[in-house]
């Protein structure tokens, strides 16, 4: 015993000592793609395509894919993080704010934080986490009771933690934090608790707070006019995923989600902005340079919080900076990232509020498809189009992959006051209705929308989705199968079966000349690479 002892504690020195060399730069994240063996951001690098340049794995051999080691949590709740893979360490998180590093070759601990949490959280939607952000030796983390933390990369340890905001009456953190030049940034959650949503930058060596962009703008601000009366206090506009930045433009792109009731627009009335929008932000000031608002005066929970996918191609015969998104109200949308210009939007799944999105960029909406009191049926349903998973951008392919969902649900709305720390959504409830809910990956062109192939699920899909250089997608299901197809066809190559639904997109990484692909399912993380 006393000799497995040793070796067991030789073993994490080692491990140790590779985490000791690991440092990450301003620059490194910023040449993310011209480096892919490692992971080093939240969507793989910048611009939000989850695509790895990696190449070992391929179309011709991905059926040899065998599991390398798998790390078991041993928690409950959903397993939603997005690892970073550094010099050989995977750093992630887990349920509850918990946070590991492990040999990325082996799956051997070398060390756990976990948070100690307050007993009651308001939270909707789990208590989960989805990654760290990283610089020079330190990890971030933002934390379910609003702070954010740093941690030493070798240790674990605490090197600073700050409090955002109250978590008892509904801020809660769920997001990756991105980190840009000297900055950690963060989007705050508890949309459905009545908070007033923000973007927040701390200085990732003091911990101090550089900026924060309220998402609901307050009185004497741009926007404030389009809340009715007071409602802009409670006026929701979270900002719980991660978003994307271009370091050419300098600027910040992050989703926002619903204004505050979801469902019941009697008492904020207007267009509730920046609720449902992209802004494009100063990452040095917070500055916000120009917005583009997909549903105004969202009355369906349609958050446009999905990660928005940088990609630079010609639009007639012109070079544009472009921003696409798959929304969650059922359009994929095309914008120059620049200035925010609408461009065009196309509907990729069923979806009956919206005649068009009209030329101007506002929707054409549809007669009788609000919420009521007795009920109104819309497609997409609550869970929307798509949602907070990752989509993915093959360069290779040119092709966008969004795991979509088919279901209508019965919306209805009813007044309701606010008690801070309890649910504020201004509905009843709501609930599917017509044909059985199902899900797709679809293969979608980024400048038309046009779908050019889809594999359907047994199910709706919370799996995010990771294209590679090899010429291959990465998925995964509810049902717990991780699957490869063929990036331009659409053709399965590869499954296995993990024995727990997959709640997160997978990432890919090389250590030792050995390509890996690693995804979170169940309570545990799967790392897969080729046989030998």
């Amino acid at each position: 015993m006393k000799a497995l002892r040793f070796l067991l504690g030789l073993v994490l020195v080692v491990a140790a000592a590779h985490a000791t060399r690991a440092q990450v730069t301003y620059e490194q994240i910023l040449q993310a793609a011209q480096h892919p063996q490692d992971w080093v951001t939240y969507s793989g690098d910048y611009s939000g395509k989850r695509f790895s340049p990696l190449t070992r794995i391929n179309t011709t051999n991905v059926s040899h894919l065998f599991p390398a080691w798998t790390y078991q949590l041993g928690l409950l709740g959903k397993f939603e993080t997005t690892p970073l893979e550094i010099g050989g360490i995977l750093y992630f998180t887990g349920p509850d704010d918990h946070g590991y590093a492990v040999d990325a070759r082996t799956g051997r601990a070398i060390w756990r934080y976990e948070r100690s949490l307050p007993a009651r959280i308001p939270i909707c939607c789990g208590r989960v986490n989805r990654g760290f952000a990283v610089l020079g030796d330190r990890l971030f983390m933002a934390t379910l009771d609003a702070h954010v933390v740093a941690l030493d990369m070798k240790t674990g340890n605490v090197l600073w933690d700050v409090e955002a905001a109250d978590y008892r009456v509904g801020y809660v953190f769920t997001v990756a934090p991105l980190v840009v030049k000297d900055k950690v940034i963060v989007g705050i959650s508890g949309g459905e608790y009545g908070i007033r949503g923000f973007i927040d930058a701390y200085d990732a060596n003091s911990g101090g707070r550089a900026w924060r962009f309220n998402t609901v703008p307050g009185p004497n601000e741009p926007g404030n006019d389009t809340w009715k009366g007071d409602s802009w206090t409670r006026g929701g506009a979270p900002a719980w995923v991660t978003g994307s930045f271009d370091p050419e433009l300098n600027l910040l792109y992050w989703g926002i989600g619903n204004p505050s009731p979801s469902d019941d627009t009697s008492e904020r009335g207007g267009d509730n902005l920046y609720s449902n929008s992209v802004v494009a932000l100063d990452p040095d000031t917070g500055a916000l340079k120009w917005h583009y608002q997909f549903t105004p005066g969202d009355s369906h929970d349609w958050d446009a919080t999905e990660v928005p996918v940088l990609v630079d191609m010609e639009v007639n015969h012109l070079p544009r900076k472009l921003l696409l998104q798959a929304n969650r109200n059922g359009f994929m949308y095309v914008l120059d990232r620049t200035n925010g210009e609408f461009l065009s939007a196309k509907a990729f799944v069923h979806q009956t509020w919206a005649k068009e999105i009209g030329a101007d960029g506002r929707p054409v909406v549809l007669p009788g498809s609000a919420p009521t009191e007795s009920g109104t049926v819309v497609c997409p349903g609550a869970f929307g189009a798509t949602n907070w998973m990752s989509p993915s951008y093959s360069p290779q392919a040119n092709l966008l992959y969004v795991v979509s969902r088919e279901q209508c649900d019965l919306f209805t709305a009813a007044p309701q006051e606010l008690h801070p720390g309890h649910p504020y959504v201004g509905s009843t409830y709501f609930k599917p209705v017509g044909e059985p809910s199902w899900g797709a990956l679809r293969a979608l062109d980024p400048l038309t929308g046009k779908l050019k192939w889809e594999y359907k699920f047994d199910s709706t899909s919370w799996a995010g989705a990771l294209s590679t250089a090899g010429g291959l997608v990465f998925s995964g299901d509810m049902e717990g199968s991780m699957i490869a197809f063929d990036a331009r066809l659409g053709k399965v190559l590869w499954h296995f079966q993990t024995g727990a639904s997959i709640f997160t997109a997978p990432i890919s990484f090389e250590v030792d000349n050995k390509q890996y692909v690693v995804v979170a399912s169940g309570d545990s993380l799967f790392a897969f690479s080729l046989s030998q």
